[in-house]
């Protein structure tokens, strides 16, 4: 079957988070959104038609999760990443963000230490924040347009602070890094040496880019596997961020007890007919559709590069390797943040993420999702070379 991406679908009066909070954030209601991380494209039939059928029946009461639910997520992470995991060590939980902030309450106390390898999705310097934690950077290096990590500082910082934890985005955001198995299996001797656990955010593991394969952190090494605790969901790769459809995994068993040691006592392991009904139907019926998205997905990426180099080379793209989510390098225009900020909304009407919120390395930046139409994106670069050239 032949999906269609091009469709331009209204998300008004739909309670979007990405339309409704644009008066709030950015002072203005009609600009262009182009920066929450969901996209604009209906999701697979075979979700529509599973969670309709189950609304059909009427009956919403207390419920457990069917066979199939852990079934399909094992078959899908055997089929599309080669990870063989067993039922026991796969757990519902209510949020990949919620996953992390368990995760810190489990394994650390107030006043311990997080690494974390800015630039890199808020939440994770946010809510080790929140929680009284300190919040140690360890920052990634661009190199010729692509993002490495600095082991040499992380070996630094781990000699010099005891460190609990390590906060690791798998494949990165916004960077949209795609770490291969020695990079991954470096990082996992240092945070096993150090009695480290990793907190792998993996939410945007099925949407690798042409030439690019996901690799789970906990697949590298036996010691990778013996501190991971692994955070994914369909989420973003179908579009039903909504539903809340997330789930860990934990190969370990002392790892996996005491974090459902913390969970299963406050009933935060238990799903909701809708999340087991999504997240079923789109591991075992989703796939033709995710690989035409994915395929989309680079064809805007490919334009966004393209349309930079030929009307608006002072912008340079970090082409990512995974999902939606495009890192813009606005340096050349040598603007002030502020002024950057002010250059996309005010002038150009776009609403994008301003780089900072991502923390160090962010200045200069602004993250852009190419999660929808083609014809949006393309008015979108035009507002944006006139607002340039204007």
């Amino acid at each position: 079957m032949k999906y269609n991406f091009d469709e331009v679908v209204d998300r008004s009066h739909t309670d979007s988070v990405k339309l409704d909070r644009l008066k709030q954030l950015y002072g203005e209601d009609g600009l262009i959104p182009l920066w929450v991380a969901d996209t604009d494209f209906r999701s697979p039939p075979p979700i529509i038609e599973a969670l309709q059928k189950r609304v059909e029946h009427g009956i919403f009461g207390y419920t457990i999760p069917p066979e199939n639910y852990i079934n399909s997520i094992i078959r899908w992470l055997q089929k599309r990443h080669g990870w063989e995991v067993q039922k026991e060590q796969v757990n519902f939980v209510p949020g990949v963000v919620k996953g992390i902030a368990f995760a810190i309450d489990v394994f650390t106390e107030k006043g311990d230490n997080i690494v974390i390898q800015p630039p890199v999705y808020h939440p994770f310097r946010l809510v080790p924040e929140a929680l009284n934690r300190n919040v140690i950077n360890n920052p990634l290096i661009l190199e010729d347009g692509r993002y490495r990590m600095d082991f040499d500082s992380l070996r630094n910082i781990v000699s010099q602070h005891a460190c609990k934890m390590f906060i690791l985005c798998n494949p990165h955001n916004p960077g949209g890094r795609v770490w291969n198995s020695h990079e991954l299996r470096e990082l996992a001797e240092i945070c096993y040496d150090n009695g480290m656990v990793v907190i792998s955010d993996e939410i945007h593991a099925d949407m690798t880019l042409s030439g690019f394969r996901h690799t789970p952190f906990a697949t590298v090494s036996q010691k990778a596997e013996e501190i991971s605790l692994t955070l994914m969901a369909p989420s973003k790769s179908f579009n039903i961020a909504g539903i809340v459809s997330s789930f860990a995994v934990i190969p370990d068993k002392k790892i996996r007890e005491k974090y459902l040691g913390y969970l299963e006592p406050r009933e935060l392991s238990q799903g909701t007919i809708f999340a087991y009904t999504a997240t079923a139907a789109a591991y075992e019926e989703g796939e033709e559709w995710l690989d035409q998205m994915n395929d989309y997905v680079q064809g805007n990426v490919d334009f966004v590069q393209n349309y930079l180099k030929e009307n608006i080379p002072q912008i340079k793209a970090i082409l990512p390797e995974a999902s939606f989510l495009v890192w813009l390098d606005c340096r050349a225009l040598c603007l002030s943040q502020p002024e950057l900020v002010s250059l996309f909304v005010k002038k150009a009407q776009l609403a994008l993420n301003d780089g900072t919120i991502f923390g160090e390395g962010g200045e200069g930046f602004m993250r852009l999702n190419v999660g929808t139409s083609r014809r949006v994106l393309e008015k979108a670069l035009n507002n944006l070379k006139n607002a340039v050239n204007g």
